[in-house]
């Protein structure tokens, strides 16, 4: 119990002396915190004076930074200034490309308007002087004199030009245009520099490839007058293709080059630049147009060629010219539609010719193979070459309105055209191209004053269509319809019958008994039919000797001989032998002159 007594008493002191330890720090605690608002008063005024001039410290020193930075952006201006005035230098167009990209970087981030202003004006300077090299680059490799030949090579654009080009377009093309960059302040003056100098490009690149192209357009020109008509549109029809390969390589070289690519500016740029070669091109197809309408008979198959030649082209005319430029003209086509009016013309009016050649107002003849029959035949040949344009057109013109001068009334080809009827059409024109050909030389041959050198001039032409025409190797066979075969072979049949009867039937007839003449069957009209015959011999000697029967077909000529000899000789025998048993003259071989086989050998001797 004592014990437990004295732990409390030590325990109450021990909790009486901590009572008074916290007292003690209480105190001391409070004190401290009076000191701390003390102090704070004491110190507040001199820290907002510090936090004042520390402000200022940093405004002043932000000034002068951005008076450094200003100093200095002037200087690189001055010097890109100067630059930009000088314009590019050789060699150093990425230098110049450089300074205009920074100029055009500082624009964007410039605070002032006068600053932006002046930029502005350095960046149009700099891109007019962009483009005026891009103009004489192009200018350059549009200059001198282009290649001449035989035959037509496309102008390359020289290589070291490209080369300047390439990266120069590429950096126009990155230009602040107004659609792209519509608050950039140089935007409007840069787009207008560029369109200038496109216009430009447009303008040379299209008069340099007239300049290549126009020495081979009047060269076509120029020889269609000598050369016949197939040839004179072939050469139509390559120039053409030239022409069509120099577009199609300037179109490619404009997408390239130019520096606005863009849908809105290219077409009309393209026009442009098309503008003297379809100009080229009118004035050559008009000046061909001219020369045949001059004289049509003669330069039918120069329209025909040429409508053949030019009809080939027009697919890649519409996808070279007419889509890609957005033009409502078409020159080809306007050109094709011309020629085939005239090559409709010339049908009919080809038909009116021969009849014309029929009527024999050319003057004399002769004997031999008329003009008309050869330029037919060659018409017909040349026909084939342009069948083409032929069938077309005869479908056009409608089955048989070319013999309008025949009094028959145009009829109107109405609808579609079956499979096959264009060589139809060829055929039927064909066939009164060649029966007109005959009528007129059966025309001519009755027209002479001797009838038996009008047969030879009918039997030589005939003959001369028969071998042209049905020869199994002729090409002209194809042409040919059955019922123009039977019309050329009926009319040979008949020109041959024409001559036998014209020079050898006065021989029969006067070796013939008149039986109902008195006295005929006597001595003196034996011996007068000998003499007949033999002056009628001679005078046929003396016409062939004038006339040549069939002297280019040594074949038929051949089988003639051999007719005319069976003809004559056998009944000369007959009249011999009898005239010899009736002891006609006391000295036959001074009546008989010749003896069948004289006369034989001499009739051989006519061929």
């Amino acid at each position: 119990m004592d014990d437990e007594t004295a732990e409390i008493e030590l325990l109450e002191q021990n909790l009486f002396k901590t009572r008074q330890i916290s007292q003690r720090m209480t105190s001391i605690l409070t004190s401290f915190d009076s000191r701390l608002v003390k102090l704070e008063k004491s110190i507040l005024p001199l820290y907002t004076s510090t936090q004042v001039l520390t402000k200022r410290g940093s405004n002043i020193e932000s000034a002068l930074q951005k008076i450094d930075e200003v100093a200095s952006n002037q200087e690189g201006i001055a010097a890109e200034e100067a630059l930009i005035l000088r314009g590019p230098q050789p060699k150093q167009l990425d230098a110049y490309i450089d300074a205009l990209e920074r100029l055009n970087a500082s624009i964007a981030f410039a605070s002032a308007a006068e600053n932006q202003r002046d930029t502005a004006r350095l960046v149009e300077t700099g891109a007019k002087k962009l483009a005026q090299l891009f103009t004489k680059a192009v200018a350059s490799g549009s200059a001198g004199n282009p290649p001449v030949g035989s035959e037509f090579q496309v102008s390359v654009f020289p290589r070291d030009e490209l080369a300047t080009l390439h990266p120069l377009v590429k950096f126009l093309r990155g230009l602040p245009l107004p659609a792209t960059h519509p608050s950039h302040p140089a935007a409007t003056v840069i787009l207008s520099a560029l369109k200038e100098a496109q216009r430009g490009y447009a303008e040379m690149r299209g008069n340099w490839a007239r300049k290549c192209l126009e020495v081979y357009g009047r060269r076509v020109v120029d020889r269609a007058e000598t050369t016949d008509g197939v040839t004179a549109g072939q050469e139509l029809g390559r120039w053409t293709s030239d022409l069509l390969d120099v577009i199609e390589e300037e179109y490619s070289l404009l997408t390239q080059l130019a520096p606005l690519p863009s849908q809105a500016h290219l077409p009309s740029t393209y026009i442009v630049l098309l503008t003297p070669l379809t100009t080229l091109f009118n004035t050559t197809l008009s000046s061909l147009s001219t020369l045949i309408k001059r004289s049509l008979h003669k330069y039918t198959f120069h329209a025909l060629a040429c409508y053949s030649a030019l009809s080939a082209y027009q697919d890649r005319w519409d996808d070279l010219i007419t889509r890609p430029a957005e033009r409502k003209e078409n020159e080809l086509r306007e050109g094709l539609h011309a020629l085939r009016g005239v090559c409709l013309r010339s049908f009919p009016e080809f038909l009116a010719d021969l009849k014309l050649a029929g009527l024999g107002k050319g003057g004399e003849i002769g004997t031999g193979c008329a003009d008309f029959t050869i330029t037919t035949l060659r018409y017909l040949e040349q026909l084939l070459e342009v069948r083409d344009a032929v069938g077309p057109a005869l479908m056009l013109l409608g089955d048989g309105n070319w013999r309008m001068g025949d009094g028959i009334q145009a009829k109107p080809n109405k609808g579609k055209p079956a499979p096959g009827s264009e060589s139809v059409l060829i055929a039927h024109y064909t066939y009164d191209v060649v029966t007109t050909l005959l009528t007129s030389l059966t025309s001519l041959s009755r027209m002479q004053r001797r009838p038996a050198f009008g047969s030879v001039f009918l039997l030589n032409n005939t003959s001369y269509i028969c071998a042209k025409l049905l020869h199994p190797r002729s090409p002209l066979i194809e042409l040919l319809s059955r019922p123009t075969q039977d019309a050329v072979n009926s009319n040979f049949r008949t020109a041959k019958a024409g001559y036998f009867d014209s020079n050898f039937s006065p021989l029969l007839q006067a070796l013939a008994d008149d039986k109902d003449k008195p006295g005929s069957g006597g001595k003196a009209a034996a011996k007068e039919k000998f003499t007949r015959f033999f002056d009628l011999l001679e005078e046929t000697k003396e016409r062939h000797q004038l006339a040549r029967v069939l002297e280019d077909d040594e074949e038929q000529r051949e089988m003639l001989e051999d007719e005319v000899v069976k003809l004559v000789v056998p009944s000369l025998q007959r009249f011999t032998q009898r005239m010899r048993e009736k002891e006609f003259s006391k000295n036959p071989p001074a009546d008989i002159k010749m003896t069948p086989e004289e006369v034989e050998a001499q009739i051989r001797s006519f061929y």
